[in-house]
């Protein structure tokens, strides 16, 4: 019977040193990708520490550097499809930059993202990435406090005055809207989720405005809230069965000409009650949605909607916290980021759009 052998002591520097007969400061430098290490040299220290198995020590790394190198990102619903983006352009952002990335959701709750200030505390992050739920801030207070620089992303807490990446969705629904108009719709309805968030609130405010701009008054029975799931548990996906129950009410007495979804698995469900109604996409019924979600393009009657820019917010948004850790002097930035309007079957071109602002 042979004697069990221990754990395997972990590769160090001093092994690919020794085995290359370098110093160990030459191996630091070469795995590093400091210039004043030759190609040759790097090559063959990357390519030593490869067939070990070495693995930098963060610990010992952060020790050094008085830096964790780790950013935390705290995100609400994942199965948004947007998020899901965000995360992925942030991960990839982090990584080329030499950081890691501490993922930290919420489900939409203050008291998980209460827990969530508490894990940033704990891990000591160089910085954060935030998507807050907006129901309360003074745990966000006592990070940014304790000095740990915070990004909010796609909502703002103003009270904090930290800095801020997010999409123009009140633009996005501008342009929507004033495509319906512009292709000749006047009876619009806006339907829109049934949630105290800004980025709602900011779409009603782009569709009344492109209403206004066009001369065409609002009635309040033309910004309907659809009854969702997601009030009970805002982690819930969209589903597009709560907009086509509404619609079906909300068609008993004639049909508007021009529908502004705030989110595409609503425009999912409008589509199906006006297929059951015989009306006509887009010649009686013009739709817009928003999200360009992947399955947008594939309709029978491909949908117009509003591309949100979800991996610029995410880069930008890591490009910004990484500045404000080198340099924390300038005032907190709020940057919006412009989506798209992609045309398609369900609201097509009729005539030129001309939009100033």
């Amino acid at each position: 019977m042979t004697e069990a052998q221990g754990p395997r002591p972990r590769p160090t520097l001093r092994d690919i040193a020794t085995a290359l007969g370098l110093s160990v400061n030459t191996v630091s430098r070469a795995l590093g990708d400091k210039d004043s290490v030759s190609a040759s040299t790097r090559a063959a220290v990357q390519a030593e520490a490869a067939r070990i198995g070495y693995v930098p020590n963060t610990l010992a790394r952060s020790l050094v550097l008085g830096s964790a190198m780790t950013l935390g990102l705290v995100i609400t619903n994942p199965s948004n499809p947007f998020y899901a983006q965000l995360i992925s352009s942030i991960e990839l952002r982090v990584r080329a930059q030499g950081y890691s990335l501490l993922l930290l959701v919420t489900d939409e709750s203050v008291e998980n993202e209460q827990r969530a200030t508490e894990a940033l505390l704990r891990s000591a992050v160089d910085g954060a990435v935030v998507v807050p739920v907006q129901a309360e801030w003074d745990h966000w207070r006592r990070v940014r406090d304790s000095g740990i620089p915070l990004v909010f992303v796609n909502r703002d807490v103003p009270e904090l005055d930290c800095d801020m990446v997010g999409v123009d969705y009140e633009r996005g629904s501008y342009e929507a809207t004033s495509h319906l108009i512009a292709g000749g719709a006047r009876r619009l309805l806006l339907l829109e989720e049934d949630l105290p968030i800004t980025t709602t609130a900011d779409r009603i405010t782009g569709f009344r405005r492109a209403m206004a701009d066009a001369g065409l008054k609002v009635s309040d029975d033309q910004v309907r809230a659809v009854p969702t799931k997601r009030y009970d548990s805002l982690a819930l996906p969209w589903q597009p069965e709560e907009a086509y129950r509404f619609a079906q009410t909300l068609l008993t007495d004639g049909h508007p000409d021009g529908v502004v979804t705030g989110n595409d698995y609503f425009a999912l469900g409008l589509l199906r009650v006006l297929a059951e109604r015989d009306l006509a996409v887009p010649s009686d019924v013009a739709i817009t949605g928003y999200g360009d979600h992947p399955y947008a393009a594939y309709l029978q009657t491909p949908l117009t909607t509003v591309r949100l820019p979800a991996a610029e917010v995410g880069t930008t948004a890591v490009d910004l916290l990484l500045q404000r850790l080198r340099s924390s002097g300038e005032r907190p930035r709020k940057t919006l980021i412009r989506p798209e309007l992609v045309i398609r079957a369900s609201a097509p071109h009729r005539q030129a759009i001309t939009i100033d602002r």
